[in-house]
């Protein structure tokens, strides 16, 4: 037997102290995962991770890491960094601070540092390199780059194509808004869904019954006019109205077999009464010769039966007036070079030339002066007026939109504008699909017609402040939601390609419409859906006179209108010596001597001149020689000096354009506030009158919200504080992250930039492109 053996005594000695396995580990904060936040029946199409978005155009020091994601509704930049520089930015509730809509998207642009390399993505081309940048050029005048140094090179390419994909939709049932429309509005089972019937409660008319031209009818006291509704189901025209207004002489039976005779069946429409019975009529072109003095003794005898002085009926050709929409689309093209691409120059006499080139401000400058000649036909010569256009869906839109801006302080109203657009754009049948080129497709088809009205608006704003219930950020907001593919109000070419395609759609995904005969999309009228109640007081006017504004005197509130004095002002307060038109002397025109033989030798000069100006201009400086009322007529300034660049719209993301703490937005946050401060000693006024003492104090809230989006101080302390941080001249907008200059001298995308003719167009980069 074995004896047991003892175990040996240890020999190693540890001199560290004994692991404590039962200490608890200190937890990890969970790292936040980068994620696009997605709107109903929106998807991610493609995503990489460890991109750059290039924030300075000098350095890459505040640049922000993130994820690059393409949806089907938008190109989204996720990050958990914040700009260098907080600046204040409308909270968009369908878009994020780097997201950009895919229909914003007009060109993507791809290259590759190494091997020299760029190419224009399209829809379907293939890309033969590892992308190491990518441009997006955008609608609304930005240049957005992303580097992908980090991210892995086949991401990038994938993510790259799927932008370029999805920004050309191959029909139209592929823009995002059927799906969202499709998804947020509608169940499975077809009910309504996610709150109210899209365009239910606004106050802005629709014009999609017969109710709303009744109440237009009598609103401009056109008794002799009437609401016609041959063309239901879109019958007899597929690209008119369901309702449109007549006159009342015109039967049905004679309008259905005139309708034959005019470019797409565009029989003429009413657009408004001035308040003397003159009308103004749009109409297309007749395209039967023979019957051309036919129809026009017919139509022209019904308008003149439902004028009270039977006036004489005038017809303008807008497209023998006018520039043609190649002609507008050519010249945004060029002042989008001049505004973006180029750099200024040291010598402001060049820019402003190449400005003048682009021949952008002299287009809006004859819309403007065309608009004042109808006017004067309306006014002046107290005659209806026949706006002819080969199919009366463009040029139609703008002139007849600017002369009731001109002539209806209902028209110069927030609500009153919408409904004119609604009226003149919507309804009528402007091509939005083709003219915003949704699709991309036709580059042809292509041209700014509402940006050029909505231009021409600004002037008008810039001339008569107080005119208008709006503000430019109200119509630069405006403009911006044409590439939000989410509206009604931009997305077809007519009601009926409307009701057509969402019916198509709602088969397609069965879709039980119910009652309705086609999904609704909501109006863009509907500003709830994109800014809250805070961000839309941007649009408010702190300027603006309504028809009957409201004060307190002695304590009792009254109302007051603006009359318009008779009195007759020098002309040097608002107009200018004919000699000197257009700011430069004419051709006839000479400034003499003293002593001089120049009389002797002209004696007929000054009769010259009269000769040449012609009615419409001697009406204008008659016009222009006596104090404007707000809730009157309003005509432009037409001299150069007078219709100034768009800078908030046109330099927005220019970061060498932004003023820091100057600009418009500091005076119309000086204004905001005293317009706020008076509408609270009003209300203070007022409830004092009704109790007999005091009942509002500072610390006591105010009854009503205010309108402004600045308000008031709840002391005299706070009232005087000086301007916010954030605020500049490109305020509320930011440049801050787009690339809008080519300063980063000695590298690819400065080479690349410096080759760019126009805009980056397919046709300059063929050559270089691989």
């Amino acid at each position: 037997m074995f004896s047991a053996k003892t175990p040996p005594k240890a020999t190693f000695k540890s001199y560290l102290p004994p692991l404590q396995t039962d200490l608890k580990k200190t937890p990890q904060l969970p790292i936040k995962k980068l994620e696009a936040r997605l709107l109903p029946g929106e998807i991610v199409v493609n995503e990489a991770n460890f991109v750059r978005k290039c924030i300075g155009a000098d350095s890459s020091q505040d640049d922000l890491w993130g994820k690059l994601i393409c949806t089907n509704f938008k190109v989204s930049f996720v990050t958990h960094d914040s700009l260098p520089q907080q600046r204040f930015q409308c909270t968009h509730r369908l878009l994020g601070e780097h997201d950009i809509p895919l229909a914003c998207v007009e060109q993507v642009v791809t290259v590759n540092d190494a091997k020299g390399k760029q190419k224009i993505l399209g829809c379907n081309k293939k890309l033969k390199f590892n992308p190491t940048e990518l441009i997006l050029y955008c609608k609304d005048f930005r240049i957005v780059r992303f580097r992908f140094d980090e991210a892995g090179p086949e991401s990038a390419k994938k993510v790259c194509l799927a932008i370029a994909h999805y920004s050309h939709p191959a029909d139209t049932q592929l823009l995002f808004g059927f799906e969202y429309v499709g998804t947020r509005f509608y169940s499975s089972s077809g009910e309504r869904v996610n709150g109210v019937d899209p365009g239910g409660g606004l106050q802005t008319s629709l014009f999609d019954c017969s109710s709303d031209w009744d109440r237009e009818i009598k609103r401009t006291g056109a008794s002799e006019w009437r609401v016609c509704s041959i063309n239901e189901d879109y019958l007899v025209s597929p690209s008119l109205p369901e309702f449109f207004v007549v006159p009342s002489s015109l039967a049905d039976q004679d309008l259905k077999q005139y309708a034959c005779y005019f470019n797409s069946q565009r029989i003429p429409l009413w657009c408004w009464n001035h308040s003397n019975g003159s009308a103004l009529v749009r109409m297309s072109s007749i395209t039967e010769p023979q019957q051309q003095r036919k129809l026009d003794q017919r139509i022209c005898s019904a308008i003149i039966k439902s004028h009270p002085l039977r006036s004489d009926v005038l017809k303008t050709d807008l497209d023998k007036s006018l520039p043609n929409i190649q002609e507008i689309q050519t010249a945004l093209v060029k002042l989008r070079q001049i505004c973006v691409i180029d750099p200024f120059e040291e010598s402001e006499e060049k820019w402003l030339s190449s400005m003048e080139s682009s021949r952008w401000m002299e287009y809006v400058r004859a819309f403007l002066k065309h608009v004042v000649e109808v006017v004067y036909m309306l006014e002046g010569k107290q005659a209806s007026v026949i706006l002819q256009e080969e199919e009366d869906r463009d040029l139609c839109c703008v002139i007849s939109s600017l002369v009731q801006v001109m002539c209806d302080p209902h028209c110069r109203s927030l609500a009153g504008f919408q409904g004119l657009v609604q009226k003149e754009w919507v309804m009528a049948g402007h091509r939005f699909l083709d003219r915003c080129n949704h699709l991309k497709k036709n580059d042809k088809e292509e041209s700014p017609l509402f940006l050029l009205f909505l231009n021409c608006v600004w002037q008008l704003m810039e001339q008569y402040p107080a005119a208008f219930e709006f503000t430019e950020m109200y119509l630069i907001m405006l403009s911006d939601s044409m590439w939000v593919p989410v509206f009604s109000t931009f997305l077809f070419n007519c009601p009926r390609q409307r009701a057509e395609h969402s019916r198509d759609f709602a088969l397609s995904k069965s879709i039980s419409l119910g009652k309705d005969q086609s999904l609704r999309f909501p109006p863009v009228w509907d500003w709830s859906q994109q800014f809250s109640l805070k961000d839309q007081a941007l649009f408010n006017n702190p300027l603006y006179v309504g028809k009957s504004a409201p004060c307190v005197h002695n304590g009792t509130v009254r109302t007051f209108a603006h009359r318009r004095s008779k009195r007759n002002y020098s002309s040097t307060l608002r107009g200018v010596p004919s000699v000197l038109r257009n700011g430069a002397l004419g051709d006839h025109d000479t400034l003499t001597r003293r002593n001089s033989l120049m009389p002797r030798l002209r004696p007929d000069l000054a009769q010259l001149r009269e000769q040449q100006e012609s009615p419409a201009e001697r009406f204008l400086q008659d016009w222009l020689s006596r104090p404007a009322d707000p809730q009157g007529l309003l005509l432009p300034q037409l001299l150069p000096s007078h219709l100034p660049l768009w800078k908030l719209y046109f330099l927005r993301w220019v970061p060498e354009a932004r003023i820091p703490h100057g600009g418009p937005a500091t005076a119309f946050h000086k204004l905001s506030m005293l317009a706020d401060e008076i509408e609270m000693l009003q209300n203070q006024l007022r409830q004092y009158k009704g109790s007999g003492t005091p009942a509002l104090t500072p610390s006591v809230p105010r009854t009503e919200p205010s309108r402004m989006y600045f308000k008031a101080g709840s002391s005299p302390c706070e009232s005087s504080l000086a301007s916010p941080e954030y605020l500049s001249s490109s305020f509320p907008f930011s440049p801050v992250g787009n690339l809008c200059r080519r300063s980063i001298l000695g590298t690819p995308l400065s080479k690349f930039l410096n080759g760019a003719k126009i805009w980056l167009s397919t046709e300059t980069l063929a050559n270089e492109s691989l």
